[in-house]
């Protein structure tokens, strides 16, 4: 198994330790076809990318583009802020964007009211195993990330069931209808391989992601192979890996 694409990397515009230039290089060293500059959405009050500085990312990733023969794609992990499905991205900026991802963070600047039924019960049970989270949180959950789905063109739910409980299987059936891929994360463990096995009987697809904050991270998948190897997964189910690229659904929504 080789990676086509490395979509979900970070750089000092949000968690990352590393420029968009750094990111690219190690990319073309590994014989990356693409990258993937998505940092953390604009209601990370730490962490987040600066709307001001769209036009500077964008510029460096069109030039890291030039100068190191990679496809340099601007993404963005954005946040989930409501559980009626509202993320930090607004359309109004999708221009500047050629991804879209959309993840579950904790400390973030939620809708009104949202951070006391999603936000805080997902922080003080983050550490718990699933079993131990109420019903009512997974229901609550699993319903915010289908209509994330639903609502917005996301081209993949990230780290899908880190310290923020769902059923995965429900996540999954609305991501195949929809489009919209489920990461495999590379940099921390976020579904059991039970839960693996089950979302990819659902037919949707997959990508793996590094969600490198570091350059030397960029294309760094080990975690997630000996994960597929574990759980028998069909790699035929990953859209980039051995020369294949994704069909992404915001850039399929843009060209419209």
């Amino acid at each position: 198994m080789i990676l086509s694409s490395d979509y979900h990397t970070h750089t000092v515009y949000s968690h990352g330790k590393g420029k968009v230039i750094d990111n690219a290089l190690v990319a073309k060293e590994k014989g990356l076809i693409e990258l993937g500059i998505s940092d953390h959405g604009f209601a990370h009050p730490v962490f987040g990318l600066s709307k001001r500085k769209l036009p500077n990312i964008r510029k460096d990733c069109d030039r890291a583009t030039k100068e190191t023969g990679v496809k340099v794609l601007l993404g963005i992990e954005s946040n989930i802020i409501g559980t009626d499905g509202t993320v930090d991205l607004k359309e109004k900026y999708y221009d500047y964007f050629d991804i879209f991802f959309a993840g579950l963070h904790k400390m973030v600047m939620f809708k009104p009211l949202t951070f006391f039924s999603l936000g805080l019960p997902d922080m003080l049970l983050s550490k718990f195993h699933k079993k131990n989270v109420s019903k009512s949180l997974i229901k609550r959950n699993t319903k915010t990330f289908i209509n994330v789905i639903k609502n917005n063109p996301v081209d993949a739910i990230t780290h899908l069931n880190y310290c923020c409980y769902a059923d995965a299987v429900e996540v999954a059936k609305a991501a195949r209808d929809y489009g919209t891929y489920i990461e495999l994360n590379a940099k921390k463990v976020h579904l059991s391989d039970e839960e693996l096995f089950n979302i990819a009987q659902t037919g949707v697809r997959f990508i793996i992601s590094s969600d490198a904050h570091t350059p030397d991270r960029v294309g760094e998948i080990s975690l997630v192979e000996k994960w597929l190897d574990r759980c028998e997964i069909d790699r035929s189910q990953i859209d980039n890996i051995d020369g294949r690229l994704p069909d992404f659904r915001f850039r399929n929504r843009k060209n419209k």
